[in-house]
């Protein structure tokens, strides 16, 4: 673990966003999200969910591409239950469903469905017959800008460090920013790779917003999709993300994912848009 030193609003370096207590999960303060302390920011329930399900495909030689997770209700802070099924049994590829749950009354508040695809003996990578996006600047160029909801401590103010390198939270519109987890998502657990790039993909429509952080506006998402064409390598997950509305109460917010040494995958974001009345 990291040693300890304080991060730009006050977080320490190596604390967790949940510490275990026998069979179940306890979120910390840092697992937080913006729209209430009440209740888990979406991007440590997906590290949850994809470590678990990481770890379990691992054993089999086989790395997690794909989260969808389903955030049923607003994931409450609380002792939680995590449990793993195995739905799609397979050799080269495999699905597994993790439920979190209320452990004092087993009320699910999320589910997540998990893809693993069994990785080739053949190290040499097939190259695309296009050439990659333009990649964004790295993490060293970026700038670390203070968040906008900073009353209480939570994961977008303390557990991950963000450095911007186009936009800011107080500019409504497309942004990058680089992502990185300031402790490990489960206490005395070293993140895997998968965790990190599903801890910063929920991000994109808070860093991509078109209407601004403040009371009677709201733009959720009730939902994640992370799919990635190989894990991420080193502590910095890029999203180079952008919001679309369109039906009245509905939009999207789409992300490219980088690492520093090129394209990793994409996450998308439905999202329940109420403006202010």
């Amino acid at each position: 673990m990291a040693p300890a030193h304080t991060a730009p609003w006050g977080a320490p370096e190596g604390r967790a966003l949940f510490t275990r207590d026998g069979d179940v999960v306890v979120p910390t303060d840092l697992a937080r999200g913006p729209w209430s302390p009440d209740a888990l920011h979406g991007g440590p329930v997906a590290a949850l969910v994809g470590g678990l399900a990481g770890r379990r495909l691992a054993g089999d030689g086989m790395l997690p591409v794909r989260l969808t997770l389903e955030l049923v209700r607003p994931v409450p802070v609380v002792p939680l239950a995590v449990g793993v099924r195995e739905v799609r049994p397979g050799r080269r590829v495999r699905l597994l469903d993790v439920t979190v749950t209320v452990a004092s009354d087993g009320t699910e508040v999320a589910l997540g469905r998990v893809l693993g695809i069994r990785r080739a003996d053949d190290d040499e990578a097939l190259v695309p017959t296009v050439p990659e996006d333009e990649a964004p600047p790295g993490p060293d160029t970026g700038a670390s800008r203070p968040p906008l909801t900073d009353a209480y401590e939570a994961f977008h103010n303390g557990g991950v460090e963000i450095r911007f390198v186009r936009g800011r939270f107080d500019q409504p519109g497309p942004a990058a920013a680089w992502f990185r987890l300031r402790g490990p998502v489960v206490e005395g657990e070293e993140p895997i790779p998968f965790e990190r790039a599903a801890a910063a993909a929920d991000f994109g429509n808070g860093i991509a917003a078109e209407l601004e952080f403040r009371p009677g506006t709201v733009f959720i998402n009730p939902d994640l999709t992370v799919s990635v064409h190989r894990p991420p390598v080193g502590e910095w997950v890029c999203l180079d993300a952008r919001t679309r509305f369109g039906a009245p109460g509905i939009g999207t917010a789409e992300s490219a994912l980088w690492d520093e040494g090129g394209r990793i995958g994409r996450a998308i974001q439905n999202l329940l848009v109420e403006p202010p009345g």
